[in-house]
C-alpha cells in the first residue's frame, strides 16, 4: 500500500452543489439565498461581533487590565537606601522621619520597600515591610515592628 493509493470509501465523498448555474441545475438566480438584502450579496453578512449596530460587547467593557480594588490601601512608601543616612539605633517611624526631613507629605501608613543597602541597625516601626526590606533591616542588625 502506498499513500497514492489511499482513497475514501466509495459514496462517502459527495459532490459540492453548483448554485447560480440557471433555472435547470436546481439552485438557479439567488442561489437559495433569497431575493435581496445583506446575506445574499457576495460578500455578505457581518464581521465576528457585530451587533446590528449596536455598541458591541468589545467597545462597552472597560479597557482595564482587571479591575480596580474597590478599598484599595494607600501607603506612604520609602525605600531602605532612604534610611542609611541615620545614626545607629535610631527609632524610625512616619513622625521621625517628617521631622528628619526625610519624608515631607505623608499619604497613609508607612510601608518600607527594598531598594538599596542599609549598613546601620535600625528599630523600624511600620506598617508593612517587603520581604527584602526585613531581611535587608535585620541582616544590619535592626528590628521590624509592624504597626496595626
Amino acid at each position: 500500500m502506498r499513500l497514492e493509493d489511499a482513497k475514501p470509501q466509495p459514496g462517502s465523498k459527495k459532490r459540492r452543489r453548483r448554485v447560480g448555474r440557471g433555472i435547470a441545475a436546481g439552485q438557479g438566480a439567488s442561489a437559495g439565498l433569497g431575493m435581496r438584502g445583506q446575506n445574499s450579496r457576495s460578500g455578505g453578512g457581518t464581521r465576528p461581533g457585530f451587533e446590528g449596530g449596536q455598541q458591541p460587547l468589545y467597545r462597552r467593557v472597560p479597557k482595564l487590565k482587571g479591575f480596580p480594588i474597590v478599598n484599595r490601601k494607600i501607603y506612604t512608601t520609602i525605600n531602605v537606601e532612604k534610611l542609611a543616612s541615620l545614626d545607629a539605633n535610631t527609632e524610625v517611624n512616619l513622625a521621625s522621619l517628617k521631622e528628619a526631613g526625610i519624608l515631607t507629605a505623608a499619604k497613609g501608613p508607612l510601608k518600607i520597600l527594598g531598594n538599596g543597602e542599609l549598613n546601620v541597625p535600625l528599630k523600624v516601626q511600620a506598617a508593612a515591610f517587603t520581604g527584602a526590606a526585613r531581611s535587608k533591616i535585620e541582616a544590619a542588625g535592626g528590628s521590624c515592628e509592624v504597626l496595626k
